[in-house]
């Protein structure tokens, strides 16, 4: 499993994660979030300032780089991809 997290503080509209992985979309508030509705998306919760998804599989090993993709083409570097333990 892994966990993608989104500082909406950071998040800036530019919304080049949507263009890499289709999980991301916009919000009401024209922010970037996790539709909860896409497939391997186990949890999406939003608390304060921040998203965070948990998504099944792996991250680099299952070739599901999508999200990595997604974070690294951030310009303000409002997204983060991280293992965690299931």
């Amino acid at each position: 499993m892994f966990e993608i997290e989104i500082d909406r503080d950071a998040c800036d509209g530019i919304f080049a994660c949507l263009a890499r992985d289709g999980r991301f979309v916009e919000d009401d508030d024209g922010l970037a979030t996790i539709d909860p509705d896409a497939a391997g998306v186990v949890s999406v919760e939003q608390t304060g300032g921040r998203v965070v998804a948990v998504l099944e599989g792996d991250a680099e090993a299952d070739g599901d780089d999508d999200a990595t993709l997604a974070a690294r083409a951030c310009p303000p570097g409002a997204i983060s991809v991280r293992e965690v333990d299931a």
